[in-house]
């Protein structure tokens, strides 16, 4: 028997999301190449190229007219333990659809190092916040593979790219507080954002000891890079619901960072896996 659901506040909207939201999908994405796992060669590793490269984020260095994508890597299948990979294309190869043949060196730029993240360190996202580069990343906690401890077992960790040091640095790890969460089982696909009033948030998917998964933003505090250069964690103590998986999906997830268009229009996208075809649609 499954323990009670745990019941949140619900996002202006919600239900209104709910009755408009249907099945339909309208492709309008513009597909200009694919860099394969044998065109990435890395620096910084023994073996020359990753078996996979997937889940990448991307931010655009206007100076250097260059993408710096960053994507997550394996090298073999044992225990699928990932790291993250830095790689920059240039703006040019894209438009000029070079990207399916050129090939592209890169850096692994973070790995697992700690508890927080022994079994991996996974789906990287990019974002500026406190004037700062943050990557917000998926690690697979000392829990993961402990078939006795199933709590806690992926937590969201946030590195910030040092300009004088030219390397990331992990700063923090958010944890949940189980008085207001309950159990929770793993959290995933989460970033960091400021408000236009200075508020901060943290946009997260926590999948709950009822086997729920919920998208969730829940409010923090705003001091969050001015604890020294060490890993700390942080208590996240509520959150509010965002919106519900349709009859057509089996859970959502944040898909990237909030893209500011004003102080007042922001756009998010959420990816669900519809639960037929067991497909990612955003």
């Amino acid at each position: 028997m499954l323990p009670k659901a745990v019941k949140f506040p619900e996002a202006v909207g919600l239900k209104e999301a709910l009755e408009i939201r249907r099945e339909e999908v309208r492709d309008m994405v513009a597909r200009f190449g694919v860099i394969s796992p044998d065109r990435v060669i890395l620096h910084n590793y023994p073996v020359s190229s990753p078996v996979s490269v997937f889940n990448a984020s991307v931010t655009y260095d206007e100076k250097e007219e260059a993408l710096e994508i960053f994507a997550r890597v394996i090298f073999g299948y044992y225990m699928y333990v990932s790291s993250i990979v830095g790689i920059r294309v240039p703006i040019n190869d894209l438009f000029n659809r070079y990207v399916n043949s050129n090939r592209y060196t890169g850096n692994i730029v973070l790995y697992s190092s700690m508890k927080y993240d022994v079994w991996g360190t996974e789906d990287p996202r990019v974002h500026r916040f406190g004037g700062k580069l943050c990557m917000t990343y998926v690690g697979r906690s000392i829990n993961y593979f402990n078939p006795v401890l199933r709590r806690n077992r992926t937590l969201p960790i946030t590195a910030v790219y040092d300009e004088d040091l030219r390397t990331w640095v992990k700063r923090l790890v958010f944890t949940l507080s189980e008085e207001a969460f309950g159990e929770v089982i793993s959290n995933k696909d989460s970033f960091l954002h400021s408000a236009s009033d200075g508020s901060v948030f943290l946009l997260h998917r926590p999948h709950l000891v009822d086997e729920s998964y919920r998208l969730m933003v829940s409010p923090i505090e705003d001091d969050l890079l001015n604890g020294g250069m060490t890993i700390r964690e942080v208590k996240v103590r509520e959150g509010i619901e965002v919106l519900k998986p349709c009859d057509f999906e089996g859970r959502l997830g944040w898909a990237t960072p909030i893209i500011r268009l004003d102080d007042d229009t922001l756009v998010a996208l959420v990816h669900a896996v519809d639960k037929d075809l067991v497909v990612y649609r955003v």
